[in-house]
């Protein structure tokens, strides 16, 4: 098979450190709530699951913000916990609400129960790469823009399931880490064997990179966040397929919270790291060199401030990054991107300022 060719191949290219003409921008939840086209979508599909498990209605969320904003990727419309709810715990989002699980894994007895997946439970999720692939091929055979499809790390999967629902402490899930950290180890092994195989799954339905969102693995203690966090989203990136149908598949990997680890972060494997809003972009390229690609890293919250503000914070992000080609000549990767989601109250046309500006003034650094 003949590698896929791009009108618009800027993401992949700044994921592997090669020269690009802009700074490409994609923003985490760019498909989401925000947009009023995305809910009136929802409405129809009746529910946040009846969205995420319909291969069409997904395709037609995902294409929704590239429709509106010359964004340089588009990411599988999906939820991080999947993988979970397909090993049986339950998962429902109620109005309101954040996710929720029937089942939690805190006993000898659950943790025992675990099993990897059959993935023939997810593939609502592969059938939905595959339709958004199609849906992105233009008339002359190329893709519009990159797919990415993600995962949440084997740790952020395994707080959502020992505390059966989002967490101001974390208190269930550390609890067994420090009582027993046999069967926190045992959820975990779990965990990285069933992400491995549902990327690698996208990868093959035709993802064109992957993401591991490590959302919270800023929560966890030095020592703890590499024993319990990084060691397992390092066997998920060991097990990934990096090359598929002729071309390469980058990996981004993304800890909220996580930029005092950052060069170890960097060494798990990955393509491309993902910061916070809370680490300097300019010191985080000095820490990793030419090791990784950075992504990132506008606090989401600076959309709120009017166009002028979202444009200067926009200009303040790429020159911290620095001139796209270093001194030795060696080009550093950066993909243009938010520290976190977007908010569902984010005023649409704070996004087109973003995008705008980004590929404007990254385009009169070159």
């Amino acid at each position: 098979m003949s590698p896929t060719a791009y009108a618009n191949d800027q993401f992949l290219r700044a994921c592997l450190r090669q020269p690009t003409d802009h700074t490409p921008v994609w923003l985490m939840r760019q498909a989401g709530r925000y947009l009023p086209e995305y809910n009136a979508t929802r409405a129809r599909a009746g529910s946040f699951m009846g969205l995420a498990t319909s291969p069409d209605f997904a395709t037609e969320v995902t294409l929704q913000p590239l429709d509106r904003y010359p964004l340089d990727a588009a990411i599988l419309f999906s939820d991080i916990l999947t993988v979970p709810d397909a090993m049986g715990l339950g998962l429902s989002f109620a109005a309101g609400e954040g996710p929720r699980f029937a089942k939690t894994v805190r006993e000898e007895a659950d943790v025992a129960a675990l099993q990897v997946p059959d993935l023939d439970k997810l593939r609502y999720v592969f059938d939905a790469v595959a339709s958004i692939r199609k849906a992105l091929t233009l008339p002359d055979g190329r893709s519009r823009v990159p797919l990415i499809g993600f995962s949440g790390s084997p740790w952020t999967l395994a707080c959502y399931m020992v505390e059966g629902a989002g967490s101001d402490d974390y208190r269930h899930v550390k609890s067994l880490m420090y009582r027993r950290p046999d069967l926190m180890h045992r959820v975990l092994e779990v965990n990285a064997q069933a992400v491995t195989a549902y990327l690698n799954a996208q990868i093959e339905a035709g993802a064109q990179a992957v993401m591991v969102f490590d959302s919270w693995g800023g929560v966890l203690a030095d020592g703890a966040f590499q024993a319990f966090s990084l060691a397992y989203t390092r066997r998920v990136v060991e097990g990934l397929k990096r090359e598929h149908a002729g071309q390469r598949i980058p990996c981004i990997v993304f800890t909220k919270g996580g930029g005092q680890w950052l060069e170890g972060i960097a060494a798990c494997g990955a393509d491309v790291v993902g910061l916070d809003w809370t680490t300097d972009l300019g010191s985080a390229r000095t820490r990793v060199g030419h090791q990784v690609a950075l992504q990132g890293n506008i606090d989401p919250m600076v959309l709120f401030g009017g166009e002028a503000a979202v444009r200067a914070e926009v200009r303040r992000t790429l020159d911290r990054f620095g001139a796209p080609r270093a001194a030795d000549g060696q080009w550093g990767g950066h993909v243009l991107n938010l520290g976190h989601g977007l908010n569902q109250h984010t005023p649409p046309d704070a996004v087109a300022a973003l995008v705008d500006e980004a590929h404007a003034y990254s385009r009169r650094l070159r």
